[in-house]
């Protein structure tokens, strides 16, 4: 069977960014950015999504285009007869096990979306506000329609194909998200009082980052470049296979980080001079967009509007991601069993639900179960993700593109540089076959002994 292909090359662009723009985009990095300094934390972070973000990028972009297939079955494809394989069912695993608690949280930002469209949290005291998201937690019948919402529609849109569902629903998707984006920066960058939220979130302050401790900058820095791009369980790999070769691979991953980057910085344009206009603490960590922020719109003229556009444009981040993971798992269950897209994805949507229920229960009913480490369960789940799979992953797939043992560092160079475009140079083979390895072996151990020893 012909491999279905994506339409345009912007198609490709945005479902790649789309993949790669979520949660992390839009509330963790602001948070980040508040804990570690603001300006310092923002610097060392694109440094480090270049040097680690579009190599790693790269790498998977060549072996989805060269194989043509999922990651499931890529390395049978790119090195015939060897052992590599088993990677690709881990990559699969890792791609159900991000969406087990992602779906949850989708579902949150689609609630506080409705919630606060609706008028929820207009006129509010500051102190019922912040027991409106501890009692969502709470009420598992409330969140479950939100979830299964998510997965359902999401699985729905799959099933249509890749250019009549992913594409064409991702590029209306992405362009609304981009424009929520910029209505609401420039509405917060004239805020009365913001420009000191500014002067923090941009402006590199060596003091800052000396409060902030210089080590955990970096790291959190480090950490945080990596895992925005969820790189390691070829959720890339699978738009690579829907690209043709007009376009060099390096320049492609140069453009997708610049859009993930962009989104990442003004979601902080949006919050930080906002917090500074009214007074809010930087520091206040993840429960800035749920808890803080609900109050800060409250004070705003039109906040209930602003509120209800914010909230959306934090639903199309999340949902972008979902949809492109989505895709991820349906091409590899069909691809492992023959079934047509529909009913992949009739299944797919079943048992994605199902799965996603524990997460979603560990707050309330399941609030006593805590797998690792005596954490709940998302941030078990988000454990083995972001601390185990996507850092050895990615470093599986440096060794696969670098050694003579895999596809080799020539067959990556010449699939990498095919089309026009920025081109991987030879010379930096050192690079990602020694030094790279070593700045993700540190991510991984850093990530462990943060986990267990916090």
């Amino acid at each position: 069977m012909q491999r279905e292909h994506l339409g345009s090359r912007l198609g490709f662009l945005l479902l790649s960014a789309g993949c790669a723009i979520g949660v992390g985009n839009v509330w963790k990095f602001p948070w980040m950015a508040g804990q570690y300094g603001g300006g310092a934390f923002v610097l060392v972070y694109l440094l480090f999504l270049l040097i680690i973000g579009v190599p790693v990028l790269t790498m998977e972009f060549a072996m989805g285009r060269a194989a043509q297939t999922s990651p499931l079955k890529m390395y049978g494809v790119l090195k015939p007869g060897s052992k590599w394989g088993w990677h690709g069912y881990v990559c699969l695993l890792g791609n159900v096990m991000l969406m087990m608690f992602y779906t949850t949280v989708a579902g949150w930002m689609l609630q506080y979306f409705v919630e606060t469209a609706c008028g929820k949290f207009t006129n509010l005291s500051g102190e019922a506000i912040d027991s409106v998201f501890p009692e969502m937690l709470s009420d598992p019948g409330k969140m479950i329609p939100y979830m299964a919402f998510i997965v359902v529609s999401g699985f729905a849109i799959i099933s249509l194909g890749v250019q009549k569902g992913l594409e064409r629903v991702t590029k209306w998707m992405m362009t609304a998200l981009i424009l929520l984006m910029w209505v609401l920066a420039i509405h917060s960058l004239f805020l009365e009082g913001g420009s000191e939220g500014l002067k923090f979130y941009l402006v590199p302050s060596l003091e800052k980052m000396e409060e902030a401790g210089y080590f955990n900058v970096i790291v959190g820095a480090m950490n945080q470049a990596f895992f925005t791009l969820s790189l390691g369980i070829g959720a890339m790999a699978i738009f690579g296979s829907y690209i043709g070769r007009a376009r060099s691979l390096t320049g492609e991953a140069v453009r997708v980080c610049g859009l993930d980057t962009m989104v990442a910085l003004c979601a902080g344009l949006i919050i930080f001079p906002a917090c500074s206009a009214y007074n809010v603490d930087v520091n206040a960590g993840p429960a800035l967009i749920f808890v803080t922020l609900p109050n800060v719109f409250n004070n705003l003229p039109l906040g209930r509007f602003w509120g209800s556009l914010f909230f959306l444009f934090m639903t199309f981040a999340a949902y972008s991601t979902i949809l492109a993971v989505f895709e991820n798992i349906l091409s590899c269950v069909s691809e492992l069993t023959g079934w047509n897209r529909k009913k992949s994805s009739i299944i797919c949507c079943i048992s994605i639900f199902l799965l996603s229920l524990p997460c979603l229960l560990g707050y309330n009913l399941w609030s006593n179960f805590h797998p690792i480490a005596g954490r709940d369960v998302l941030d078990s789940e988000d454990f083995l993700v972001s601390n185990i799979m996507l850092p050895l992953g990615s470093l599986i797939f440096v060794f696969f593109c670098t050694s003579r043992y895999g596809w080799g560092w020539d067959s990556f160079l010449k699939e990498a540089n095919e089309g026009k475009g920025l081109k991987m140079a030879k010379w930096l083979r050192p690079y990602m076959a020694y030094v790279l390895p070593v700045i993700v072996l540190v991510i991984f151990v850093v990530g462990l002994w943060t986990f267990f020893f916090p």
